[in-house]
């Protein structure tokens, strides 16, 4: 069974950090294509962030790193914004699917106060 199961947000101010984890389950972490993306309220699914890119949005002040020894993919953000509130999901692509990611995760909330 596949799971992408996220952690780490929460409510931090403006200018804060938080790093994001995305525990991967029954999937071959090492050949997966992996990648943040978020929803504020009212608002599309944007990108955020995979191996190869950053958002313009966040370029500098998130990065996206991986563990394999753990499954884990993660997301550091620093200074925060409040525009950067929203849900966090990550999102795991297998190496020769016809889609770009495969499976997503419940996500998590990150609300970022002013």
């Amino acid at each position: 069974q596949v799971q992408l199961v996220e952690s780490g947000g929460g409510l931090v101010q403006a200018g804060g950090s938080l790093r994001l984890s995305c525990a991967v389950s029954g999937l071959t972490f090492s050949n997966l294509r992996m990648a943040w993306f978020r929803q504020a309220p009212g608002k599309e699914r944007e990108f955020v962030a995979s191996y190869r890119s950053y958002a313009d949005s966040v370029k500098v002040r998130f990065t996206i790193s991986k563990d394999n020894a753990k499954n884990t993919v993660y997301l550091q953000m620093n200074s925060l914004k409040p525009e950067d509130t929203g849900v966090y999901y990550c999102a795991a692509g297998r190496l020769f699917s016809p889609q770009e990611y495969d499976y997503w995760g419940q996500g998590t909330q990150v609300t970022v106060s002013s």
